[in-house]
């Protein structure tokens, strides 16, 4: 049987996302059909909130046993995040089953710790400029890690003037590039908030598989 999941996430570039889902689902022996909205292109009527885009994806009537939906803590606790994402599952959407990311601070902390996968996207993979990339945990501790993401992709480019400037534009697109590659059992295994989403989505595949 193929389970149907419905991925929302906070922008078009979380979408990288998708193929860890399906990986993780992979490893328990799982199908999986995955749904992602483009939310921008609906006529619908659609704010930016979770309980909005949840709202408009059920209007569609698709049939769904799973939702896992992203939202970057910010600058506040993730437990807030979780709590807004499930209240807006039971208000919208009662009975579907959920599974919460919430990246510490943001998703580009969980980017900020492959080099490698850095310097491919940034199209110099053997460039040896030193990027001072933060280790381990202090990633969460980063205070914008979507500019030092933007930083250092444009300082591992080595690019300069107009190239650098084309190049900067496609900030979206070497963000989800960069999330489709990370490697889900290298150093980004070391964040509480990975291991949450592969321990939630883990236990959700296990239930419904049950």
């Amino acid at each position: 049987m193929t389970t149907r999941v419905l991925f929302v996430g906070e922008g078009s570039s979380d979408n990288g996302l998708v193929p860890h889902v399906e990986s993780i689902a992979a490893r328990k022996g799982l199908g999986v059909s995955i749904t992602v909205p483009d939310f921008g292109l609906l006529r619908l009527p659609t704010g930016h909130s979770v309980r909005d885009k949840l709202r408009v994806a059920r209007k569609l009537h698709g049939a769904y046993d799973l939702v896992v939906v992203q939202r970057d803590a910010d600058r506040g606790p993730a437990q807030d995040r979780r709590d807004e994402i499930e209240e807006a599952v039971c208000t919208e959407w009662p009975g579907l089953r959920h599974v919460a990311v919430v990246p510490v601070r943001m998703l580009e902390a969980w980017l900020l710790l492959d080099e490698a996968c850095l310097r491919q996207v940034a199209e110099n993979p053997s460039g040896r400029v030193s990027l001072d990339l933060p280790k381990g945990a202090a990633a969460e501790r980063v205070p914008d890690p979507k500019q030092l993401l933007k930083d250092s992709l444009a300082r591992a480019s080595e690019y300069k003037g107009r190239r650098l400037t084309q190049f900067q534009k496609r900030f979206s697109q070497h963000r989800l590039r960069m999330l489709e590659l990370l490697d889900p059992d290298g150093p980004v295994t070391c964040l509480p908030s990975w291991q949450s989403f592969v321990k939630d989505l883990d236990q959700a595949f296990e239930t419904l598989n049950g």
